[in-house]
């Protein structure tokens, strides 16, 4: 009885996930450029006031999915780079079993490249990031609720790789204040992150969630 509970709860679960995803995909896939510009330039502005941003010195950063009106962080990318900021990007390599995901040192943004998996990843020759290269991770997201848990396009890549670098390194979730949620459905291998930061104000996801 209780596993069939717990099957239950996860297809309910897996349910209002998908309906959040597709409400929120409308609604960003709405926004006009000149306005999802400008949200986006408030996203960076908080972000700069992110204490542990600030004192980085290695990122982990994405490059915006523009067909899917994603948040552009490619400002922030390139005033890292003028403080001298190690910068990484996500990749997803196949392997015999499924992918092989996490992060790459990415010297120059001219060889990002698109693979096949719809986001542009670094050279598969670059260095992979180990846990303590990286201080602080961004993290993309369709929606988001203040305590840190998120909502992606479900393919899961974030929940199984932030765990490989976190700790030691912050987790800061990147949304437009119209997809925080009160309350973000999630489950046992759904990864809490530490702050929201949206284009109206950052959060500590940390002590909303209280005492683990």
């Amino acid at each position: 009885m209780a596993e069939l509970e717990k099957s239950e709860l996860e297809a309910l679960v897996a349910q209002a996930k998908r309906q959040i995803r597709t409400r929120m995909k409308g609604l960003r896939g709405a926004l006009p450029p000149a306005a999802l510009a400008a949200r986006s330039a408030k996203v960076v502005e908080r972000l700069r006031e992110v204490p542990g941003l600030m004192a980085a010195k290695s990122v982990a950063l994405f490059w915006p999915i523009t067909r899917k009106n994603e948040i552009d962080l490619r400002p922030l990318d390139a005033s890292l780079r003028e403080r001298g900021v190690r910068l990484y990007y996500p990749f997803m390599t196949p392997t015999a079993s499924g992918f092989h995901t996490g992060f790459r040192l990415l010297d120059d943004r001219a060889l990002l490249e698109e693979r096949g998996r719809g986001f542009m990843e670094p050279p598969t020759s670059a260095p992979e990031a180990a846990r303590g290269d990286v201080d602080l991770v961004v993290v993309p997201a369709l929606a988001a609720s203040a305590d840190g848990y998120r909502i992606g396009y479900g393919i899961g890549y974030y929940d199984v790789t932030l765990p490989d670098l976190c700790p030691p390194a912050t987790t800061v979730i990147v949304a437009l204040s119209f997809q925080l949620l009160a309350e973000a459905p999630h489950s046992a291998g759904d990864f809490p992150c530490d702050l929201v930061v949206t284009d109206e104000g950052v959060s500590d996801a940390r002590s909303l969630r209280g005492p683990v």
